[in-house]
């Protein structure tokens, strides 16, 4: 019953011309990206390392597909928030906006089923988002710029060889997909409180924005909770490019994320279970 209602579900999402802006905006700026740095990314990589080529000697060329997957990544999961929320915000505001809330519940399956369906083809949504994305950055980089060590400056200088790069990627990617399954679940949870689509989206990219700030305060009782924010821990996939990988912060990264997406899940499913659909 749940993966029949599930199907139905998948079939709506793609069934609407908005599950397809994140996918089309991928394919547009993925290239677009990779065609800048094969262009200019000599000139960029020399200016971004000029202060260090004072220090050191660099022989060889450290722009290669990895490097420009790793970019891409960077980039874009600044923007994929926008394109989850699009998506997942609409779940259950869209059945309110369509009047169709008192049609659905009145199917022959339990609200848990529907609720929960809905939730998990929004997540498999998201899961496609990035799988898509990965398949574009990593195959068209190594296509065009081919493998190479990885060179990443950030508080610190780490070079990663060939082959300890790949799977690197594969669990950064991962964590990725944990990141926009809370934005997705957050968008999903907005959803079932309002009854038009842009209510959620726009919810959600303010509580990111909101929290992104109090983040970078320095006041002293949001130093000890702003490790609590998920916001915080939206780009902990870039601890799979340490040096040596930090387990203990990406446990905490998944337990923060892990729970937002929980407790999201749980106050949407409470508040369509409790919906009175005759009123």
């Amino acid at each position: 019953m749940f993966l029949s209602v599930l199907s139905i579900e998948l079939s709506k999402i793609f069934s609407k011309g908005r599950s397809y802006i994140g996918f089309g905006a991928i394919t547009i700026l993925v290239p677009i990206v990779q065609a800048a740095m094969y262009s200019e990314g000599e000139a960029y990589f020399s200016l971004f390392t000029q202060g260090l080529q004072q220090q050191f000697s660099f022989t060889g060329t450290f722009l290669n597909g990895y490097l420009i997957a790793f970019i891409v990544l960077q980039s874009l999961l600044v923007h994929v928030p926008l394109l989850v929320a699009l998506v997942a915000g609409d779940m259950l505001a869209g059945e309110a906006t369509g009047g169709t809330y008192r049609l659905l519940f009145t199917r022959p399956v339990s609200r848990h089923i529907i609720v929960l369906a809905k939730y998990c083809a929004a997540l498999l949504y998201t899961i496609g988002l990035i799988a898509w994305m990965s398949i574009l950055s990593m195959g068209l980089s190594l296509l065009l710029f081919g493998p190479g060590e990885l060179f990443i400056v950030s508080n610190s200088i780490t070079v990663l060889q060939q082959q300890d790069i790949l799977w690197r990627f594969f669990w950064a990617y991962c964590f990725g997909i944990l990141s926009m399954g809370t934005v997705a679940s957050i968008a999903f949870m907005f959803s079932a409180l309002v009854e038009n689509s842009i209510g959620p989206i726009a919810m959600t990219m303010a509580i990111i924005i909101v929290f992104t700030i109090v983040s970078a305060l320095d006041a002293g009782f949001i130093k000890d909770v702003k490790y609590m924010l998920f916001t915080n821990h939206l780009i902990s996939w870039r601890l799979f490019f340490e040096e040596t990988i930090p387990i203990d912060r990406i446990l905490l990264s998944t337990w923060v994320l892990g729970g937002h997406s929980l407790i999201s899940f749980l106050i949407a499913l409470y508040i369509i279970v409790k919906k009175d659909i005759l009123s």
